[in-house]
């Protein structure tokens, strides 16, 4: 048995909630620079170079990325070979969550009693951390600061089964159009496909964590992805929305066996600002 203590666990969640919000992952801004070699319309291709631009200043002066640092999502690979000590695991991590907002002065965006009062708990916690016990005796930590803009155009429906794939492909292309430039395009939609609808959910979000493009290693759905993509860039809507031909950035789909009576889809949308990073510990 393997000890982590919780105090690492801590420090680590900390910093890489305040370097994740200064720093744009290397597979995202190479999407987004092919992104501006492919665009085949003026205004879109200023406006990502002003993205382009926002991302190196970011970087060099050390302030956010955008001034929405998100809702901090942790997703834990936990090896079944690994104790945790000193603390609750749950609190270790809310407490780098917490250390890591004030210390690089991010916006905390989390508000308590969501339905009446709304009120700041001043310190971005509570963290929406999901849990997968796996193999070993690791700890992958993942991260993904998650903007209100994107995540106000995400959604769960389920279709008949009847449906099937091509349900699937309507039901994402229609959001992404009625949606337009809310969720701040060029964006990464991550899919999930099957499970109940809170598996589904979890899948869509899993989904964004990989590395931009990289598709599914599954070859049916990673044609689902392509077969995705193809249609959303048809779409027309853009950069920002002022219209182009790079709307999406990528599709990512999770799939996972479901009740044959149903066919859960969620569509877990993200912005350009696609803020994601892992550590093993």
């Amino acid at each position: 048995m393997r000890e982590i203590k919780a105090s690492d666990i801590t420090d680590v969640v900390a910093a890489m909630f305040e370097h994740s919000c200064h720093h744009l992952p290397p597979d995202v801004l190479s999407a987004i620079r092919k992104a501006r070699e492919e665009e085949k319309s003026p205004v879109a291709r200023d406006v990502l170079d002003k993205i382009l631009e926002n991302v190196e200043i970011s970087r060099q002066e050390q302030i956010p990325l955008c001034q929405d640092t998100g809702t901090a999502v942790v997703r834990l690979e936990i090896g079944q070979e690994v104790h945790i000590t000193g603390a609750d695991l749950y609190t270790a991590i809310n407490e780098g969550v917490r250390q890591g907002y004030d210390q690089g002065y991010l916006r905390k965006s989390m508000v308590d009693k969501p339905f009446s009062a709304r009120m700041n708990t001043k310190d971005n916690t509570p963290a929406m951390i999901h849990t997968e016990i796996v193999p070993g005796d690791g700890l992958k930590i993942s991260i993904l600061p998650k903007g209100g803009g994107s995540e106000n155009c995400s959604r769960l429906v389920v279709l008949s089964p009847a449906r099937g794939r091509q349900g699937i492909i309507d039901f994402t292309v229609s959001l992404v159009d009625e949606v337009g430039s809310n969720p701040c395009p060029p964006i990464i939609v991550g899919l999930g496909v099957g499970g109940t609808t809170g598996k589904t959910m979890t899948l869509a979000n899993k989904a964004l964590l990989r590395k931009v493009g990289e598709p599914n290693p599954d070859s049916e759905v990673a044609k689902l992805e392509r077969d995705i993509l193809e249609r959303i860039n048809r779409l027309g809507i853009g950069a920002m929305g002022y219209g182009g031909t790079v709307t999406a950035l990528a599709v990512h789909a999770e799939a996972f066996p479901c009740h044959m009576a149903s066919l859960p889809v969620a569509v877990n949308i993200q912005c350009w600002c696609a803020r994601h990073e892992e550590t093993i510990l």
